[in-house]
C-alpha cells in the first residue's frame, strides 16, 4: 500500500490538468490506487436512467479521482501550496510540518 502525503479534509492545490491552479478539499483518499477525490475538481457526468429512487433520471455530475501526485497540500497557516516533512514525536507517532513556515499541519 502506497503512502499518500494528504489526508481527508485537507485543502489542496491542483498541479496539472484542466483544473490546474484550483483549490479544494479532499473528500476521499484511495491509497491502494494512489488517488484522491477533491471537491469540485475533475467533474464527470453520468447519464442515468429513471429508477424508483430517482424517477426523473437525467445527468448526474460528480467529482472523479485524480492521482495523488498531482495535488499539493496547502498549509493552513501560510496559505500557500507546500511540501511536507514528517517529524517523529517524542511520545511516538508522526507530525506533518510545512516546509515553508515549519508549523505543524495536523
Amino acid at each position: 500500500m502506497a503512502k499518500i502525503h494528504v489526508k481527508r479534509r485537507d485543502l489542496v492545490s491542483i498541479n496539472t490538468g484542466e483544473d490546474r491552479g484550483k483549490k479544494g478539499k479532499i473528500l476521499e483518499v484511495r491509497p491502494k490506487a494512489g488517488q484522491v477525490i477533491v471537491d469540485g475538481i475533475n467533474i464527470q457526468k453520468k447519464h442515468t436512467r429513471p429508477t424508483q429512487t430517482n424517477p426523473q433520471g437525467g445527468i448526474i455530475e460528480k467529482a472523479g479521482p485524480i492521482d495523488a501526485s498531482n495535488v499539493t497540500l496547502v498549509c493552513p497557516s501560510c496559505k500557500e501550496p507546500t511540501r511536507i516533512k514528517r517529524k517523529r514525536l517524542a511520545k511516538g507517532g508522526l507530525e506533518r510540518q510545512c516546509k515553508k513556515c515549519g508549523k505543524a499541519i495536523d
